[in-house]
């Protein structure tokens, strides 16, 4: 009777290596198969209802204005253009609340494992309210209870002669562009890359002598000295700041947080930041014990064990579920259209109610905030990769 070799290879559909290939095709092929369905039935109720599929809309002009953008923009400029602006005021609000809710979820989350009463307490009960009040019904507060609430400009609550505030939005002190900033930012540029060479290098003489060489003080000292330079080069600094004042039924200067804006960012920064804190507070609760009491039995004190043992060994495992929560704001910023705030989705509104293109404005708006979503995972995908333990 005749063997069969050891070597023989089973049939494709039983090879372990080519059925989760095959599994992926075939549900590939499936969802192209029911987007294609759902595309095609789209594009026969809008013939059936007299209108046209595309995008040729977008070259067509608004007739509408937007109060609060980032470039200019009139009524007589393009939906394209209107577009624009909306994705860059989202995008305004989801870097700028990104920011400060991690910032402040990290004070949160470290305080409610203080050890002083007060700032546990006060942590807790900030977690517990915010996490569980709805973030539409907190954006509604604070656009109506608190932004609107102010008085008139000619009334405005002033602080220090810097600050109003009126019910037609908050008024800070800014800065504007000189003739020389393009030179500054490049400058900026140049100094960076040259006080981290002196780091390195100072860095290594430190490990080779095993003498302290002070490398952070020689990089910052570098680069302020590069500044003294361009300084001398260009006898003018970057910025201006320049301070609101009023005129008349408005302000001159500074820079106006309206209130749409400012109630949309309050409130995604402090529901994201109480999420942020729970995530902070976990990781750093899964650093084993032993770790801090090594630690404190070399004599470290608390901030230095936080700032060398702990938070290295947490960042780990904040990442992930961090991530989530970057995402969750992006995608929450979309309740703008709630107050009046001109982003992605409340722009998208305007433009669909005149134009009744309502496919290809809700698929410009899908694209927008997948785009911005598959971006932000993936700087985090390579901050994750970077924080990750190294074995030798």
């Amino acid at each position: 009777m005749k063997k069969l070799s050891s070597s023989t290879s089973p049939p494709f559909w039983r090879d372990k290596r080519v059925i989760p290939i095959l599994l992926q095709a075939i549900f590939a092929l499936l969802v192209m198969l029911l987007g294609a369905f759902f595309f095609t039935n789209a594009l026969g109720s809008l013939k059936q209802m007299g209108m046209s599929f595309g995008y040729d809309f977008l070259g067509k002009m608004a007739s509408f204005d937007i109060g609060d953008k980032l470039i200019e923009f009139s009524s007589t400029d393009t939906y394209g253009k209107a577009f624009l602006v909306g994705i860059l005021n989202t995008i305004k609000v989801a870097l700028i609340g990104i920011i400060l809710a991690t910032i402040l979820g990290f004070i949160i989350g470290i305080s409610r494992l203080s050890n002083n009463w007060l700032a546990k307490t006060v942590a807790t009960v900030y977690v517990e309210v915010f996490r569980n009040t709805p973030l539409l019904v907190q954006i509604f507060i604070w656009f109506y209870a608190v932004f609107l609430s102010f008085p008139s400009i000619e009334k405005s609550l002033n602080a220090f002669g810097l600050f109003y505030f009126s019910n037609r939005g908050t008024v800070i002190p800014w800065f504007e562009l000189t003739p020389s900033s393009m030179i500054w930012f490049i400058s900026l540029l140049v100094g960076l890359f040259l006080s981290y060479i002196v780091w390195k290098v100072r860095i290594i003489k430190q490990v080779e002598t095993g003498q302290r060489k002070y490398p952070s003080f020689w990089a910052l000292g570098s680069l302020v000295g590069w500044g003294v330079i361009t300084w001398m080069f260009t006898l003018q600094s970057p910025l201006l700041l320049s301070v609101p004042v009023i005129a008349g039924r408005g302000f001159d200067g500074g820079y106006t947080i309206g209130p749409g804006f400012g109630a949309l960012l309050v409130a995604l920064v402090m529901y994201t930041a109480s999420y942020i804190a729970e995530i902070v507070r976990g990781g750093i609760l899964a650093v084993p014990k032993g770790q801090v009491e090594a630690a404190k039995a070399l004599g470290l004190k608390s901030p230095t064990i936080l700032r060398l043992v702990i938070l290295p060994q947490a960042i780990r495992i904040i990442i992930p579920p961090l991530t989530n929560q970057y995402l969750n704001l992006i995608k929450n910023s979309s309740l703008a259209a709630a107050v009046a705030y001109p982003e992605l989705v409340g722009v998208g509104i305007t433009v669909l109610s005149q134009t009744g293109k309502s496919v290809e404005v809700i698929s410009i708006v899908i694209l927008v905030y997948l785009s911005m979503s598959l971006f932000t995972s993936l700087l985090m995908n390579i901050f994750n990769k970077y924080t990750q333990l190294v074995e030798r």
